[in-house]
């Protein structure tokens, strides 16, 4: 039984696992709130445009 735990104990594959999911969590979030930022940055750029030759 102590083999078992400590081969438990010691074994790093989930834990990468783990680290790998978290990492590509964060970088998710990121993007989604960098996009969206982005997203109504772009938006405004348009209806300006789109004004602007409206009018001419």
């Amino acid at each position: 039984m102590a083999r078992l735990l400590t081969s438990f104990l010691s074994d790093e594959k989930g834990a990468t696992a783990v680290e790998y999911g978290l990492l590509a969590a964060l970088i998710s979030v990121g993007m989604i709130v960098g996009l969206t930022n982005f997203g109504g940055a772009l938006n405004n750029t348009f209806v300006t445009l789109s004004n602007t030759i409206e009018q001419k």
